[in-house]
């Protein structure tokens, strides 16, 4: 071998050692060249520092049977949270502080708090406990949890959720009304009415269509009243030949949904229901003559008995 192919095979060499170690920094992207920039990493991927504080060790000795020995306290340990043998649960990590916060001063038997707290005067903020929920539960439908209206009135996870449970209440749907109620009272007024969902029976429960977590205007699990309506009143979707544009619009139009005293949820007694948009319909109607018919029985619904919409060709005036 000759000189000049000696130094021709030794640049080569060279050359090829200097790509390689490009494609090495930039992460194994072909074609990276000279001057190629690594991307920065995402600031939520870099993993966050423990909080400081030091765990105490064997936390079902220390907590559960030291000082916090009554039977709500050690039920955690017949839930999903106190399972040591799943890695994913805070009795694998670091028991009671996982979710209460690294507390040294409070393991040592002095009168200063937990990190994280829920009940009494020197309860943490709703947001320092909801965001200790949401370091596991960020997923599903807790995704929109930040914009909703909970959130906005400082409702913190464990206001609803009774984490020590073995089975919580609030994930119960004959429990759950309950514990929704503490808030909001007029649903339950309303839900106490001669017509009303089967709540108070135990048969559906707030969630069934409400997504508490977070969702469209009022928390509905679906993108509007109708569809959400729709999961259970299959046969009022359609599509219909004749529909009946409120209908169509909104199941709110017609419907309180928690619950009314006049039948079938209507917002009034079917006829002034009608008449609201029906002023004169053609014939006799009760706003301009005495003698009518439209308060007996179920009033207009007498003869327009397809009032959601009709399939059938002689259906326009929603008759058939």
């Amino acid at each position: 071998m000759n000189r000049r192919s000696t130094v021709v095979l030794l640049c080569s060499f060279a050359l090829l050692l200097g790509t390689t170690g490009l494609i090495a920094a930039g992460g194994g992207q072909a074609g990276a060249g000279v001057g190629a920039q690594v991307p920065p990493v995402a600031e939520e991927e870099v993993p966050q520092a423990l909080p400081p504080g030091t765990y105490a060790p064997d936390q079902e000795q220390t907590c559960l049977k030291e000082c916090h020995d009554l039977k709500p306290a050690n039920l955690v340990l017949r839930t999903p949270h106190g399972v040591k043998a799943d890695r994913r649960t805070p009795a694998a990590a670091h028991q009671c502080e996982t979710c209460h916060g690294p507390s040294p001063a409070h393991v040592a038997f002095t009168a200063t708090p937990p990190t994280v707290v829920y009940k009494g005067p020197k309860a943490s903020p709703a947001a320092e406990r909801t965001r200790m929920c949401l370091s596991c539960h960020k997923s599903g439908q807790r995704m929109s949890w930040r914009g909703n209206q909970h959130i906005a009135n400082d409702v913190a996870c464990d206001n609803c959720h009774t984490v020590h449970a073995d089975k919580d209440p609030v994930l119960v749907e004959a429990s759950q009304p309950q514990k929704c109620f503490t808030c909001h009272a007029e649903v339950r007024a309303d839900g106490n009415k001669m017509s009303h969902h089967p709540v108070r029976e135990g048969l559906i429960g707030c969630a069934s269509c409400h997504n508490v977590h977070g969702s469209t205007p009022g928390l509905l699990t679906k993108s509007t009243v109708n569809e959400t309506c729709y999961t259970c009143h299959a046969e009022k979707r359609g599509p219909f030949v004749w529909e009946h544009a409120p209908a169509r619009e909104s199941c709110a139009n017609c419907h309180s949904s928690h619950g009314s005293n006049q039948r079938n949820l209507l917002t009034s007694k079917d006829p002034f229901l009608c008449l609201s948009c029906h002023s004169y319909g053609g014939h006799i109607n009760l706003p301009r003559y005495n003698r009518v018919s439209n308060p007996y029985g179920s009033g207009c619904s007498n003869c327009h008995v397809s009032m959601h919409g009709s399939n059938h060709p002689s259906g326009a005036k929603l008759t058939r």
